[in-house]
């Protein structure tokens, strides 16, 4: 009979004649020192369904099985999906930039158009980024609960910027970094909190969210010809 040993070093799992057993040995994979345990010291390891807490019913099976776990694969269809969106919204940036619409981003044509762009684009991005950034021990949100959570995100990224163009301009000085210590932190730690919330994802992950829509916002709003951040002006 075969009994189960486990390496104490490399946590490795392999199985060694009972004839070996109360002796000990390396281990074959790491050359840790194992004390060969005897049949009746044999670890046993039950199988998952074994402790299910969903009740058994009278004949001894089960109730309630329990949820598989689901691993995020990869897919070239909602990869290319993505480049499409992607490119659709770049270009969209660039024609808004020659058009001439967004020459005097203070006017209420303008606020409204970026009002309008942050609605269509930070709700993919928060979906987008949840599904890299969310723990993959957690069941993910999927559908409309996934949608609605994002959607909740999404308003408080925009108000974010909001606030941003708001407060930045009376605060920033190009010149002085320091000042952007006093804007950056609170924005960045709400955004963070706002993923902590809805989406169930750890403060450093809902801070990384946030960096990243940021990050993509900021790069679009360059293209579409509205200046780097540091170039806001108060509306």
């Amino acid at each position: 009979m075969a009994i189960l040993v486990v390496c104490p070093g490399c946590r490795k799992r392999f199985q060694v004649s009972d004839q070996f057993a109360g002796k000990t040995g390396p281990c074959p994979n790491c050359k840790t020192p194992i004390t060969i345990p005897t049949k009746e010291q044999e670890v046993i390891i039950h199988a998952p369904e074994e402790f299910g807490t969903g009740g058994r019913s009278k004949k001894g099976t089960l109730i309630l099985k329990p949820v598989p776990r689901v691993d995020v694969k990869f897919s070239w269809k909602g990869a290319l999906s993505i480049a499409g969106a992607a490119a659709a919204v770049v270009l969209v940036a660039l024609g808004l930039r020659y058009s001439g619409l967004l020459a005097d981003p203070t006017t209420y044509q303008a606020l409204a158009i970026q009002l309008i762009g942050l609605a269509v684009v930070t709700p993919p991005l928060v979906v987008a980024g949840y599904a890299v950034l969310r723990d993959d021990e957690l069941e993910p949100y999927r559908g409309h609960e996934l949608y609605i959570r994002a959607a909740a995100v999404a308003a408080v990224y925009i108000v974010l910027w909001g606030l941003f163009s708001r407060i930045g301009p009376l605060v920033i000085e190009p010149e002085q970094l320091w000042t952007w210590l006093l804007v950056l932190p609170p924005l960045f730690a709400i955004g963070g909190l706002a993923g902590l919330a809805a989406l169930d994802l750890d403060f450093g992950s809902g801070t990384l969210l946030y960096g990243f829509y940021v990050m993509v916002t900021v790069v679009l709003r360059a293209i579409a010809g509205l200046g780097w951040v540091w170039d806001l002006k108060a509306a």
